[in-house]
């Protein structure tokens, strides 16, 4: 009898425990790696679950236009947010640079890694990047290749990608010969790359902001206020991005 008592104080005692508050953040493809880490850090000290939903900017943006329940983006560019601000779906005060991203050439572990010169030798059959429409690291592989003055050759090849991640999974898996990918991502890949000038496309400034009427404002605007203190920062820096700061 007393064993059933237990275990019956033991479930109500579950049944009225709180439920983890679950914060939702949008962040950029290119985020996965290092928003996984400040992320679990984020949970640690303050107890708030986090839910990322990652994609590519231009789609991100458009579900939160849309309605989707997100408290916080975190986008690879600055334009996209003072969109969405001046559009009345971000509070103003929140948005803020966050880094400075940056792309390499990236190829597979056991192939040979082209230049981007070498991108229009015939030996190389594709080559893939985000879309442009959509991503804005497929903004800034365009522009390198158009000022590496290579684009016209190139085109034929270019294979197009939803986002920065789904590119360097088509490098990884073969299916194309080469990808222009973030460095971010190559940093946590077992692929070979090789950084590309930054004077061939323009700095990748990537912003953030807090959803108006966020379910959980409160902690967006802690997370935000997370991922540009020391501790965020130091995180950003380990997985290559630039600091504002630095700039």
């Amino acid at each position: 009898m007393m064993r059933w008592l237990i275990a019956l104080i033991l479930i109500l005692l579950a049944a009225c425990a709180p439920t983890p508050r679950a914060l939702t953040v949008s962040a950029a493809a290119n985020l996965q790696p290092a928003f996984a880490e400040i992320g679990a850090q984020f949970e640690r000290q303050t107890g708030a679950r986090v839910i990322f939903n990652f994609g590519a900017t231009g789609q991100l943006a458009q579900q939160i236009a849309q309605g989707a329940p997100v408290d916080l983006f975190a986008a690879a560019d600055r334009a996209t947010i003072d969109d969405l601000a001046a559009r009345g779906f971000i509070m103003p005060d929140t948005v803020q640079v966050y880094a400075r991203g940056q792309i390499v050439l990236y190829a597979r572990k056991d192939a040979a890694l082209p230049s981007l010169a070498d991108l229009a030798r015939p030996e190389i059959k594709r080559i893939a990047i985000a879309n442009p429409a959509i991503a804005p690291y497929g903004v800034a592989a365009r522009a390198a290749l158009q000022n590496a003055g290579v684009w016209s050759t190139v085109q034929p090849k270019i294979v197009i990608a939803e986002n920065i991640q789904q590119t360097q999974q088509y490098a990884d898996t073969g299916n194309v010969d080469a990808a222009i990918i973030a460095r971010s991502l190559a940093l946590d890949a077992k692929g070979r790359w090789s950084p590309i000038p930054e004077n061939l496309y323009q700095p990748i400034d990537q912003a953030l902001g807090v959803v108006k009427g966020a379910p959980n404002e409160r902690d967006a605007r802690a997370f935000a206020a997370f991922v540009t203190s020391p501790s965020g920062r130091a995180v950003l820096s380990k997985y290559g991005y630039g600091l504002p700061d630095e700039r």
